[in-house]
């Protein structure tokens, strides 16, 4: 199998480390090396930052009128649209992902983003306003905050990049952007498709680990943002490094989603909506339902039904259009997805399906979807992210039980509830302190709703006009109407009043 050999793409050319050193891109479903790429440096990092913040200043980006970056990145979309089979695939080859979940979710998701914020930029509105001091005229401005960083994680690495790229571009920042280590093909595979559309400068890709190249991308005075998807220790360590020029922080890291059902829900669409939800894409995904709550009333029928469910998923080859969940992204995972099975069994939880790597594959980084009961809220199960495919269903008595179980854990990005009393869901919704709350559903996004957490899951927008206003920030402009030399309330600095 041919290994493909990648450089860095920075200022507008494809460019070596510094370092001359390369690391392996691993295949999670074959162990295979399927490409070579830079080892970046902390110096490689730095001429990123210098070529984004020369084109920054220089204006030839934040300087073009809406109308010309809405009609860049509508370009930009077409382009992807043309290679998204081929983006898919190579997805699917570096992830573990299904071609399925790759090429008929991811894909048409990022064209349709990149879509959104093209027409969204043409839309965004300043404001003004007469006589707040009766003297002259208010006007809000929004204005590109400037150098963007952005540190991507490797569970959706071409479709979470671009929740970055997009709105930072539409606004008229630049970027320079920083794929996971595991998985950094896409990202460069982009970049090539943007290399003869977009300025030089303006867009910059810079591969190789976090503790350097993140840190320099979260540290250095030139860079006026960094946006981070990633776990919570990763977001502190980013807002420590951020504070050195306070720069501003957008961050997204991770959640433990409660998935509460109902004694009136649908147990048909409800272990539906379990089953799609914690597993796909191999449950390494921040909003995977990974606690589900359920009325005692109907919890044996609902693990029953759940685990027959369970048993139809297909583990394999994830470039086969039949396999409905690959592997695990590394072996890393594999072994901290098993570690915490081991460790639900030890505190007590009972396995009701799966906790094992499955038979017949010898090679991968695969493990079985997984199932406990008897679960309590304070095993690490229930409170930790385990981000591998490992579900936890618990019993509750009262809907005030179901709800301060579900609040009881540091994050708070999603949650759903499933029933048929739609006031009764919605007060539930209601109270539910996770940033985004589905009913009888989960895990639905669109490019015109925001997404983003409470807690220790971050704070910040994707997605939406609200992520546009993210990477912008706000100017206010005084024009005075009077026409006066001397207005009448300069009397308080000196002289008498008129």
């Amino acid at each position: 199998m041919a290994i493909e050999h990648y450089k860095m793409f920075i200022d507008g050319k494809w460019v070596e480390s510094s370092s001359g050193q390369a690391f392996d891109v691993i295949n999670p479903a074959t162990e295979e090396v399927i490409a070579k790429v830079p080892l970046g440096t902390r110096d490689d990092a730095r001429h990123a930052i210098d070529s984004a913040r020369k084109a920054f200043d220089s204006g030839v980006w934040p300087d073009k009128t809406p109308m010309e970056r809405s009609n860049i990145l509508w370009s930009i979309a077409e382009i992807v649209e043309k290679n998204s089979l081929r983006l898919a695939q190579l997805e699917s080859k570096n992830v573990g992902k299904t071609i399925k979940y790759a090429r008929d979710s991811d894909l048409p998701f990022i064209i349709d983003n990149l879509k959104f914020f093209s027409g969204a930029i043409r839309n965004m509105e300043g404001r003004a306003a007469m006589n707040y001091s009766g003297m002259g005229l208010s006007v809000i401005k929004r204005e590109p905050i400037g150098v963007v960083s952005a540190i991507i994680p490797w569970n959706y690495p071409l479709y979470i990049a671009i929740w970055k790229i997009a709105p930072a571009l539409a606004a008229g920042n630049t970027l320079v952007i920083k794929p996971a280590s595991y998985t950094p093909i896409t990202l460069l595979e982009f970049a090539k498709l943007t290399e003869k559309i977009l300025p030089k400068g303006v867009f910059n890709v810079v591969t190789g680990p976090g503790e350097t190249i993140g840190t320099e991308l979260a540290s250095n005075s030139k860079v006026d943002m960094v946006a981070v998807t990633g776990d919570i220790s990763t977001g502190k360590k980013i807002m420590q490094m951020a504070s050195s020029n306070v720069k501003k922080v957008h961050l997204e890291l991770g959640g433990k989603a409660p998935f509460i059902v109902l004694p009136d829900a649908s147990i048909d669409a409800a272990t539906e909506g379990a089953i799609v939800s914690a597993f796909w894409n191999t449950a390494q995904d921040c909003t995977a339902s990974t606690r589900v709550y359920v009325h005692e009333s109907i919890h044996n029928k609902f693990v029953e039904t759940l685990v027959k469910k369970a048993k139809k998923i297909r583990i394999g080859d994830p470039s086969n259009e039949s396999t409905d969940m690959g592997p695990l992204v590394s072996a890393k995972q594999r072994d901290r997805t098993e570690q915490y099975v081991k460790l639900g069994i030890k505190e007590g939880a009972k396995l009701a399906f799966g906790g094992n790597r499955p038979k017949g594959i010898k090679r991968g980084f695969y493990f079985e979807p997984t199932i406990f009961t008897n679960v309590e809220q304070k095993m690490r199960i229930c409170q930790e992210e385990i981000f591998g495919p490992v579900l936890s269903v618990m019993k509750y008595k009262t809907i005030d039980e179901a709800v301060e179980k579900a609040n009881d854990v540091v994050y708070g990005l999603a949650a759903s509830v499933w029933g048929k009393d739609i006031t009764q869901l919605t007060n539930i919704a209601n109270r539910l302190r996770f940033g985004e709350v589905w009913i009888n559903e989960h895990g639905v996004l669109v490019s015109e709703m925001p997404h983003g957490g409470y807690k220790q899951s971050g704070f910040g927008k994707d997605l939406s006009i609200y992520s546009l206003e993210e990477y912008t920030q706000i100017k206010h402009i005084y024009i005075d109407t009077t026409g006066l030399a001397r207005k009448p309330w300069y009397y308080v600095v000196y002289g008498d009043k008129g």
